[in-house]
């Protein structure tokens, strides 16, 4: 199976709600850490976005948008993984095309009450990981913003503990300790971890 790239696919909850400047700059930030508008991605439709990045770093960017945006009391997001190859590249990402964008699109499509979701060729792969982000989701989805902040910061500092990361946000280590205890942040790491080492045996 050939996997050469993964496209995220994904939808703003509750954008309506509230107005873009609660969340717009907060997911074009986020976007802009991995590549160019509209080459790897695009904002349409008002509350939705497609992304590219490579596949070993789809599920962690899929993360790091969520914690972004979460930031934001209220405001969730829904997404689909796509993972598979790029046919037709177009100068905007949303026109160009293969089976990744396919399976990011019917994935996205297929989200009920799910907010992330990953599709590729490999039935036992998907049915795996995604009853691991179906469980990962009892505790990402409750996220707060205070918390979803200390989680963004982790996953861009993976080389801080605790201490430093406690010195960047201006609170104590045991806030910190406390936040990604309740994030559970050791277990999304491991998920991403066996994510990476089962993507290697496709």
């Amino acid at each position: 199976m050939s996997i050469t790239t993964a496209i995220i696919t994904g939808d703003i909850i509750n954008s309506r709600k509230e107005t873009p400047k609660a969340w717009l700059p907060n997911l074009k930030q986020v976007l802009n850490t991995y590549g160019n508008e509209p080459t790897q991605w695009e904002i349409y439709r008002g509350d939705s976005f497609q992304l590219e990045t490579l596949p070993e770093k789809a599920l962690e960017a899929a993360i790091y948008i969520k914690a972004s945006l979460k930031q934001e009391k209220g405001i969730d997001v829904r997404m689909g993984i796509g993972l598979g190859e790029k046919d037709y590249t177009s100068k905007k990402i949303t026109e160009s095309n293969g089976s990744a964008f396919v399976h990011s699109g019917e994935c996205f499509e297929n989200l009920k009450k799910q907010t992330l979701a990953l599709k590729s060729d490999s039935k036992i792969f998907d049915q795996t990981i995604n009853l691991m982000l179906q469980l990962a989701a009892l505790s990402m989805d409750s996220w707060f913003p205070a918390t979803s902040l200390i989680v963004k910061t982790a996953l861009e500092h993976p080389k801080s503990n605790q201490k430093e990361l406690a010195a960047l946000l201006d609170k104590s280590q045991s806030n910190i300790s406390e936040a990604l205890i309740r994030a559970g942040f050791d277990e999304v790491q491991k998920m991403i971890q066996f994510y990476k080492s089962q993507l290697t045996q496709l």
